[in-house]
């Protein structure tokens, strides 16, 4: 009976070690720390700034115990960067910025972002810097105005470098002056925090490092973690791809064609509704970059010098016109200086050369021929000449284009006569008589 009882709790024991040892490995992958992944490349607006400020969101309702943001911008909108730079602060996980790959930059609005991350770190062969206020063409603030946003964009860097234990001075250099330095020196100057080959040797690197908070402190758990890749959303990347000089200028000029192509000959709709996209398009790329209000004016001015070429005997001197103050309109149309942004001048001079052909070649003939008179039909018959074959007395029969047909006058019309058709009832002719002029019988 004992012997029973011993053998009944030894297999008990054995089926408790076996379910235990099996969930070992459950236990073991639930507690690899989750970090999840944001990718800023491109100029900073305002949808990459949705982008990030939705990726802290997720990154705090999934516990995540990091956020990774790979940075490679040139800059952007100083608005989008304030976005950018408030979602990174407060965010309740912390956020390490890593400018990879190798070629890749932090500068101008990028360096605000990188000081606002609890962990800078940064590949071989990037640099960060540049970041002095300018204009959004591009050129230097002066005055009263330019020395009140250096000085705000001062003490901003100063803020986030200082609260993550950073070199507040150089920063305050990078503004002032625009300095720029490469990952070697920015680890060394503690300008940035470590330098790492790839995202595997930086979280090898800052897996155990307590970061400083106002409210006490973060440690980084990130060794063997698992990495959530969250690339941004379609529609964003599509709203990102609009907000581009060269895209904004090409669906201005499409607009155009499709609005000018409908109302010289109206009932074709596909024309109109094309243009009437692509012109709500181009508002939604024009509403996020800054536009020169002159540039956008010669580009209306050359639609309306192509327009009028079509109706005034200038022999092409107008389109000539219209293709100069198309190429000015389209060179600065868009124009944020050392941040890149500008409208490709191979695409404006394609562009204009497109248009010139548009409106001599296409348009040109549409609206000639809207001119001719029609050819069949009833109104092909006002105008024609033709003979009296029965006396109109005011009715008879008129012989006009290779037939019969019953026509009434004014006055009466002797047989033989030649009239002209004046008007059209159903199938009765209006005509009256020619004066005498010579006139070709039909």
């Amino acid at each position: 009976m004992r012997a029973r009882v011993a053998l009944r709790i030894l297999r008990l024991a054995w089926l408790v070690l076996g379910v235990a040892t099996a969930l070992l490995p459950v236990h073991a992958a639930a507690a690899a720390p989750h970090i999840e992944q944001a990718d800023l490349n491109g100029d900073i607006n305002t949808i990459t700034a949705s982008y990030i400020g939705a990726s802290v969101s997720r990154a705090e309702a999934d516990h995540a115990d990091a956020l990774l943001v790979i940075l490679n911008t040139p800059g952007g909108i100083s608005n989008s960067m304030d976005d950018i730079v408030t979602s990174l602060v407060n965010s309740t996980v912390p956020v390490i910025v890593f400018v990879y790959p190798s070629g890749a930059r932090a500068a101008s609005a990028g360096l605000f972002v990188a000081q606002a991350a609890d962990v800078v770190a940064m590949a071989p062969g990037t640099n960060i810097g540049s970041a002095h206020p300018i204009q959004a063409t591009g050129a230097d603030l002066t005055g009263d105005l330019g020395a009140k946003v250096l000085n705000d964009a001062v003490t901003r860097v100063r803020n986030l470098a200082t609260m993550h234990g950073r070199n507040a001075d150089w920063a305050e250099q990078a503004v002032r002056n625009s300095v720029n330095i490469n990952a070697e020196e920015a680890v060394r100057l503690h300008v940035a925090d470590l330098e790492a080959t790839d995202i595997g040797s930086l979280l090898s690197q800052v897996d155990g490092r307590s970061v400083p908070r106002a409210n006490g402190s973060l440690v980084i758990h990130s060794a063997g973690a698992v990495i959530s890749d969250n690339p941004m959303p379609f529609w964003q990347v599509f709203l990102n791809a609009l907000i581009d000089p060269t895209i904004a200028a090409l669906l201005i000029i499409v607009a155009g064609y499709g609005i000018i192509t409908e109302l010289s000959n109206p009932g074709l709709i596909l024309p109109g509704v094309v243009g009437g996209i692509a012109a709500v398009l181009a508002i939604v790329s024009l509403a996020n970059l800054p536009v020169n209000i002159a540039a956008a004016l010669l580009m209306l001015l050359a639609l309306l010098l192509f327009i009028a070429d079509l109706k005034a005997p200038t022999h092409g001197f107008l389109s000539v016109g219209g293709v100069f103050a198309l190429l000015l309109g389209m060179a600065f149309l868009i124009n944020t200086g050392p941040i890149g942004l500008g409208v490709n001048p191979l695409v404006s001079l394609a562009v204009a050369v497109i248009t010139l052909a548009f409106f001599v070649f296409f348009i040109r003939k549409v609206w000639t021929a809207r001119r001719q008179p029609a050819f069949v039909g009833g109104e092909a018959m006002l105008g024609a000449v033709g003979e009296v074959r029965e006396e109109l007395a005011p009715e008879g029969l008129v012989f006009v284009q290779g037939a019969l047909w019953k026509a009434t006058a004014e006055k009466p019309i002797p047989a033989g006569s030649t009239v002209r058709v004046v008007g059209r009832q159903g199938l009765e002719l209006q005509v009256a008589p020619e004066n005498g002029q010579a006139k070709e019988k039909v």
